[in-house]
């Protein structure tokens, strides 16, 4: 009985494998078959199935086996990201901190911090003491969160990050480029080009140096990793009454970036997507709003919920990108904008 169960779940190719195995007799069988009947050429006509049943498959298997324990996967498996490790840039503070966290919680065994200061600020170590602290239950201790000064527009500098975190952890799931840079209102016919390089530098090249320290770390192990570039909302559209040329135009050229990757990733198993936040009140725009009066009423009123949002409300998002929840999607950008963009 438990050949033929298995046989229904076993993966056509394990590259594409969620990293968490059920701690049960089925999954030693998986694991071990795995090993002794490599199987380089997979079934095209067929999806490769999860190491464990999930789904109506694991309903139509519970109707066949009197044995079979149901037990829900949804928060256990597919959106866990158990033992796994990570690299987010931009790290310190604002999106960044709070994607790194929310990847501490579901369960990432390190998440490694990257950005400028060569100390982290009062926020990090604030969260590093709260994930210290966390209970999760069981007796179960939160995962690691690390920080590493670094500058995204070095790439070899990343590429040597990138290479750090694999020697020690032995494993590399989940990048994410969060490094970001607005500049103030600049007429498009007067952009200084050093002003210009300087955006497109960190938003566009940094972002890619960062996707890269991940990605080759991910080839290393043979990981089927998840990449994800923070663009923004601005790539897709016009921010009105807004001279940001720059930012707009790096914006876009992560989009093109994330589609471009993907299709060369994917043989691999690597996902790569974009994530285009709306307006989001963090401490980069506060900055920016409180030197505009009345700007915050006007941008929440640009979209149908009438408000911007909270970084929080990333969190769902992002872990659902880094998760195995998220296995058939690549090379798709991800629009959190309070529907700004559907006016």
């Amino acid at each position: 009985m438990l050949r033929s169960a298995v046989s229904q779940f076993l993966p056509r190719s394990s590259r594409v494998l969620p990293r968490a195995l059920p701690s049960s007799s089925t999954a030693r069988f998986l694991s071990t078959y795995e090993v002794e009947h490599p199987d380089p050429n997979p079934n095209p006509d067929k999806p490769p199935q999860p190491p464990y049943p999930v789904g109506v498959v694991a309903a139509l298997e519970a109707a066949k086996d009197p044995s079979f324990r149901a037990r829900p996967t949804i928060f256990r498996r597919e959106f866990s990201l158990h033992d796994r490790v990570a690299l987010v840039s931009g790290a310190n503070r604002g999106l960044g901190l709070e994607m790194a966290m929310a990847l501490l919680e579901a369960g990432a065994r390190a998440v490694y911090c990257l950005d400028l200061p060569k100390q982290p600020g009062d926020e990090w170590n604030a969260v590093k003491d709260y994930i210290e602290k966390m209970d999760f239950g069981e007796g179960k201790k939160g995962g690691r969160l690390e920080y590493v000064s670094a500058d995204v527009t070095d790439q070899k500098g990343l590429w040597a990050v990138g290479d750090m975190i694999g020697d020690k952890e032995k494993r590399f799931d989940i990048g994410i480029a969060a490094a970001g840079i607005l500049k103030n209102h600049t007429n498009c016919l007067e952009y200084p080009s050093e002003q210009f390089k300087q955006v497109m530098d960190i938003n566009t090249n940094g972002v890619l140096y960062t996707a890269q320290a991940a990605g080759r770390q991910m080839h290393r192990f043979n990981t089927p990793g998840s990449i994800i570039l923070i663009a923004s909302m601005s790539g897709s559209i016009t921010n009105r009454d807004h001279a940001w040329v720059s930012y707009n135009t790096s914006k876009s050229a992560v989009l093109q970036m994330t589609r471009s990757m993907a299709c060369e990733l994917g043989p691999k198993g690597i996902r790569v997507n974009s994530l285009s936040p709306g307006h989001i009140y963090t401490s980069m725009t506060a900055a920016y709003l409180d030197t505009q009066p009345g700007l915050l009423r006007k941008w929440a009123s640009m979209n149908p919920l009438g408000r911007i949002g909270r970084p929080d409300e990333l969190r769902g998002v992002v872990t659902w990108l880094a998760s195995d929840a998220s296995t058939f999607c690549t090379g798709s950008d991800i629009i959190v904008s309070g529907g700004h963009h559907s006016w």
